[in-house]
């Protein structure tokens, strides 16, 4: 399938980017590796008029260490992910997650920045970066921000970003033990179900992924964990579970309820 005409401008700056992001507003999107974008703009599901294009842009594809934090900039691909020394020593839940993304190709090209701009309710990063409270850091019009995971995805293919706003980086907390499952739909790979739990001590974090129009930690879980499994029954309380064609709301809540008692036993 053909997209409805658009005009592309690669941007050689940040700055640039912004600027074109402000002029052009509801009508320009940013692009790097396009596995989110162009799928939905083939379908004209989605059809803007301006394409950005960020993927040069130096400075938003490595891979730090900040104190206490390991700092991805926007435009690191899933495999670079995967495959960094820092990430697996530091953050392996990260380096699991990206690993499970799509196929070669996809990990090859795909970046965390625009998987979690495009909010996707069935892709993996959203658990992830809830589950290590990561903080995603923006950047716009009006300067520079850095917003919460928690507070970041806001519904279905929707986000805490203004429409002039990009992501530079993401921070994530150095994790000790941390897992991601994952029940996934065989062609895409994309969650059907995914759960990402992160322990330390008595407590657990919980972020899930698939089973609602949005991302959410699990606070139910978390609240009741006594060390073992058992919390899991907690795992849609209070949630509006979804019902497609991979799985219906019953089916899919006692996925993440298996999901993540794997990961709070693992």
């Amino acid at each position: 399938m053909i997209p409805a005409k658009f005009d592309y401008i690669k941007a050689t700056s940040l700055d640039q980017a912004i600027e074109l992001l402000a002029k052009h507003g509801f009508d320009a999107k940013v692009v790097a590796g396009g596995h989110s974008l162009i799928p939905a703009m083939k379908l004209r599901l989605n059809r803007p008029a301006v394409l950005i294009d960020i993927k040069g842009i130096e400075g938003l594809d490595g891979i730090t260490e900040e104190g206490g934090h390991i700092v991805v900039g926007a435009n690191c691909t899933h495999n670079q992910i995967a495959s960094s020394e820092l990430v697996n020593q530091h953050v392996g839940i990260l380096a699991t997650t990206a690993r499970t993304i799509g196929d070669v190709q996809v990990r090859n090209k795909g970046t965390i920045g625009g998987s979690l701009a495009h909010a996707d309710p069935a892709a993996d990063y959203p658990a992830t970066v809830l589950a290590c409270e990561a903080i995603i850091e923006v950047l716009g019009s009006n300067g520079q921000r850095s917003i919460p995971a928690v507070d970041f995805f806001t519904g279905m293919f929707t986000t805490a970003l203004e429409d002039d706003e990009i992501i530079t980086a993401v921070r994530f907390p150095k994790v000790a033990d941390g897992n991601y499952q994952k029940f996934y739909q065989s062609a895409s790979r994309f969650a059907v179900v995914g759960v990402a739990t992160v322990k330390n001590g008595s407590s657990v974090k919980v972020g899930i992924t698939g089973v609602s129009d949005s991302p959410y930690r699990a606070t139910a879980v978390e609240q009741a964990y006594d060390g073992t499994g058992s919390a899991a029954e907690h795992a849609v309380d209070g949630v509006d579970v979804m019902s497609d064609h991979f799985a219906n709301a019953e089916y899919r809540a006692h996925l993440a309820k298996v999901m993540v008692k794997k990961g709070l036993e693992g």
